[in-house]
């Protein structure tokens, strides 16, 4: 697909410079580096600047909002050379602050609209959901943003050894677990998932998952199992969810998705019926849409189905059929 590293979280080849992460004195330098920033989360939520909230904060290394994360190399993870003349990029997780204000029923919903101020950061400085605000970032930004809130959320769901029990230390620049105990090395995960462009002549395939705001649709998706290739996991996901059966499979594009942690790969399917029967566990429903339908759908003027959300590799793949453009 020749647009394909044109989607959110995939088209700003940062430099990850992973040949310096285990380097104790090229890191030493990267820290006190004078144009050196740091991305700051808070319960996943980016710090985010600017009026639209449509860039994302970098802070000083010697900023006092970084004192709220964790002390020492725990709560601070390199993400890359990102900045101009590679300057480098950090990130750190301050979950233990506590704001003054706080509505815990918004942190649950489907997409938080909510927003949290530190006082140590100018009144246009928030923490916003990455979910809600990432089409309004620039491409750079949104990696950072992407690899922070994908790799922090690893470090806090596994402090513990999976082989012992034992708790684990961070090393290779956040990149790594290591455990005291038994010395088994820990990697990040990031889960496979399929996401699919279920053709059948002029339709697409659309559904909805349970608890989804009203209106809201998109395309099938479903994690790749063990021992599966993803053209299998395409034909078994429709299946399971909507009972029709695929033919031909092929690849598109791909991209980062940071709830919590997976690579959705999209992909385009044949569809050999129109005959749908959901699997009620699986989605709440799921209807066949024609290019004009989708056409409304996109313009805000379809009486059942919303737009899909821009950013998300649905809207993407959507976007790039309707122009004819998968190619």
């Amino acid at each position: 697909m020749k647009h394909a590293e044109q989607v959110t979280f995939g088209a700003s080849a940062l430099n990850r410079a992973a040949h310096i992460r285990s380097d104790d004195a090229a890191m030493a330098q990267a820290h006190t580096h004078p144009d050196a920033r740091c991305v700051v989360l808070w319960r996943g939520k980016p710090l985010m600047c600017g009026d639209q909230r449509d860039m994302l904060a970098l802070m000083t290394m010697d900023h006092p909002i970084l004192d709220a994360g964790k002390p020492g190399c725990d709560g601070m993870v390199f993400l890359g050379l990102g900045g101009d003349g590679d300057a480098p990029r950090f990130a750190c997780d301050i979950s233990s602050w506590k704001p003054d204000e706080l509505d815990s029923s918004m942190l649950g919903m489907f997409v938080d609209p909510s927003e949290q101020y530190h006082p140590s950061v100018p009144s246009d400085h928030v923490f916003g959901e990455l979910r809600r605000l990432m089409s309004r970032l620039t491409p750079r930004d949104a990696e950072l943003a992407a690899t922070a809130k994908a790799i922090l959320g690893w470090h806090t769901t596994h402090g513990f050894c999976a082989a012992c029990g034992a708790a684990s230390i961070v090393s290779q620049a956040g990149w790594q677990r290591t455990c005291p105990a038994c010395r088994t090395h820990h990697f990040p995960r990031t889960d496979p998932v399929v996401i699919m462009l279920i053709t059948h002549e002029s339709s697409v395939l659309m559904g909805r998952s349970p608890g989804w705001p009203p209106g809201m649709y998109s395309l099938l998706a479903g994690f790749v199992e063990p021992g599966e290739t993803l053209e299998a996991a395409v034909r078994r996901e429709v299946m399971e969810e909507a009972g029709v059966p695929v033919g031909q499979v092929s690849y598109l594009a791909s991209q980062p998705w940071p709830f919590p942690a997976s690579l959705m790969f999209g992909c385009a399917g044949e569809a050999l019926s129109r005959d749908i029967t959901i699997d009620p566990v699986e989605i709440e429903d799921a209807m066949w849409v024609t290019r004009d339908e989708m056409m409304t759908v996109f313009a805000g003027e379809h009486p059942v189905m919303k737009p899909a959300r821009k950013g998300a590799i649905a809207q993407f793949l959507l976007e790039n059929w309707l122009a004819d453009t998968l190619d």
